[in-house]
């Protein structure tokens, strides 16, 4: 195989009236070789297969199997051309199909990638942008599901973080993205959520109709793939997911939500864009004002388990429950825009209720703790603990039954009913 620079100084030798012998000794190079360069036969930085390709006996099968179905998998079309006498690996195959572009191209499939694109214009305060984004193995346990909104002119984001992405999380959610903005937009863009758009379709659900209508908008689902429609939230995903969660330091929900405010406010803000930062235009967009209170969604929260403290997690906070609830189950229920938290038991019987506070920490009502103190002190005990390293020989029953075991005639059945009576006295 000749490299380009090669081929170039062949035909260069060629044209001055060099014969094929002649540049075969001055490049080193076989004349054969050289006369295929020469008569264009072959080209270089591409070297000619020494034996013929294995797979093109079956190109004409595997078209024909690709019109049938242009999404068969390579697996079942290798199931197909072995028994048609296929010589080689499943790779090998894979690779030849690839290499020879046999898929045809579907494009209602192909998605966005490699599209033509071009920049959507958005009016200052026009919509707002939403999407969730998750995150497994939370540094505090579990699944972080975290709802960005953006202003696509300015580029501002605001996140909330919820334990789940169910329509009362995410109206909760939503809120307070709201609030962090400090205020709304006449519309708003979504991809086809199941908890906003019914399936299918590109009607707004009718249980999150009076969500939009509390807050006065209008909502723009976005048409069917295409996920670039909304554009700047994802780019706000993929930027929070870099900028602040692969560095993100904290081991409560409550300390990730305000280092995530803290990134949004300062680091997010500062971002250039249009010869100034994106605060700075975000404060020139017109925003409509929100309702003094959020939609009154209520929240509900099945199967707490209470701990050994009688607490249950709710928030990011712990609340007080009864003692004698320890180890079970319990229920919560929040409505949003209430400062109260009910918890009540399995059967629905209500058992406590706190005032929400945020930012961690415990809430004990002064009734459970008088009954948890009261609890732990009649647990305890004065009486002196086993002795666990003690010397402890076989006692008198033992050594009966030992004997028992090593007498023969004693392992039949006992039928003098003196010497049962005798075992029975010994043995008490």
């Amino acid at each position: 195989m000749l490299t380009q620079g090669d081929d170039v100084e062949v035909h260069a030798l060629a044209g001055r009236g060099w014969s094929i012998s002649a540049i075969a000794r001055h490049l080193g190079r076989d004349r054969k070789t050289v006369r295929a360069y020469v008569h264009g036969e072959r080209t270089p930085g591409v070297r000619r297969r020494a034996a013929p390709d294995p797979l093109e006996p079956f190109v004409t099968y595997l078209a024909a199997r690709f019109v049938d179905d242009p999404h068969l998998w390579l697996t079942a079309l290798y199931d197909e051309v072995v028994p048609l006498g296929y010589p080689r690996s499943y790779p090998s195959f894979a690779r030849g199909v690839r290499r020879a572009g046999l898929r045809p191209h579907c494009e209602p499939c192909r998605g966005v990638t490699g599209r033509a694109t071009i920049e959507i214009e958005h009016p200052p305060g026009d919509e707002i942008q939403w999407d969730w984004f998750e995150r497994r193995k939370a540094p505090w346990g579990g699944t972080a599901h975290v709802l960005l909104g953006t202003l696509p002119y300015s580029g501002r984001v605001r996140g909330v973080i919820s334990t789940s992405e169910d329509q009362p999380h995410l109206v909760e959610a939503l809120d307070g993205v709201l609030r962090r903005l400090g205020g709304t937009t006449p519309a708003w863009r979504t991809d086809r959520l199941t908890t906003v758009i019914v399936p299918g379709t590109a009607d707004v659900q009718a249980s999150f109709a009076p969500v939009a209508k509390h807050y006065g908008a209008i909502i723009r689902p976005c048409p069917p793939r295409r996920g670039n429609r909304k554009g700047s939230v994802e780019a706000a995903v993929r930027y929070a997911c870099g900028r602040w969660w692969r560095t993100l330091d904290a081991r409560t929900m409550a300390e990730a939500q305000a280092s995530l405010d803290r990134f949004c406010a300062t680091v997010a803000d500062a971002r250039p864009r249009f010869g100034t930062t994106v605060g700075a235009l975000a404060g020139s967009e017109p925003l409509r004002a929100l309702p003094l209170t959020p939609y009154p969604a209520t929240l509900t929260k099945v199967g707490l388990l209470v701990d050994a403290d009688a607490t249950i997690a709710f928030g990011g906070t712990r609340y007080s429950v009864p003692p004698s609830f320890i180890s079970g189950r319990v229920t919560g229920h929040h409505r949003l825009g209430s400062p109260t938290l009910e918890i009540v038991s399995a059967t629905g019987r209500p058992i406590a209720v706190h005032t929400i506070r945020a930012g961690g920490g415990i809430v004990r009502t002064p009734e459970h703790r008088t009954a948890l103190e009261r609890e732990v002190l009649a647990a305890f005990s004065t009486e002196r603990p086993c002795e666990r390293k003690g010397n402890h020989p076989p006692g008198p029953a033992a050594r009966v039954a030992a004997a028992v075991l090593r007498d023969d005639e004693a392992r039949e059945v006992v039928v003098d009913l003196a010497r049962y009576a005798e075992l029975v006295e010994v043995l008490r």
